[in-house]
């Protein structure tokens, strides 16, 4: 009887640890805890060609210039913070978060997407590009866009969480009066 009651306490003991390792790999609870910063500077033009004796210097390339903005919204997470859509002056298009700051959490993604930023939940992945894992919960970081891609043409963009298909937050786009 003795060896019966022990079995059951050892299969117990096995089955809580198990639920609290599944616990900790997929909904990772311990990132409610900590923040991951980042501060990254907007990508500027490379360095300038050089110029050979009596050759006319080439013009300056231009700055960047923001393509769109919008502010974020909370969803399923406070979220705040801004996007901008920016040219840079080497033609490629950043998608820039700044200020930005929500909660940290499992598989977050930056997207660009057609569902409005007050849109329905389960349409922020419908139509949408994935510009790639969240840097940071917190500070200013940039996305490349894929090339062929006009980041204009989205509505949105959106931290999505991949994992519980859940929008942490998201910023309407809003073309810029300088584009």
């Amino acid at each position: 009887m003795a060896v019966r009651r022990r079995t059951w306490i050892v299969l117990a003991a096995v089955a809580v640890a198990l639920l609290a390792a599944v616990t900790l790999v997929w909904f990772q609870p311990q990132k409610l805890f900590y923040d991951q910063r980042v501060d990254e500077a907007l990508p500027s033009a490379g360095a300038p060609p050089t110029v050979r004796a009596g050759e006319p210097a080439p013009a300056a390339p231009p700055g960047p210039v923001d393509l769109a903005t919008g502010a974020f919204v909370s969803r399923e997470h406070e979220t705040a913070g801004t996007a901008r859509v920016v040219a840079l002056p080497d033609g490629q298009v950043v998608v820039r978060l700044e200020g930005f700051t929500t909660s940290n959490g499992p598989a977050l993604y930056v997207y660009l997407s057609q569902n409005p930023a007050q849109g329905e939940e389960a349409a922020f992945d419908d139509d949408f590009v994935d510009l790639g894992p969240l840097k940071g919960n917190v500070g200013d970081q940039n996305y490349a866009v894929p090339a062929g891609v006009d980041a204009t043409g989205f509505s949105s963009v959106v931290v999505w969480c991949d994992r519980f298909d859940a929008a942490f937050g998201a910023a309407d786009l809003s073309p810029s009066t300088a584009a």
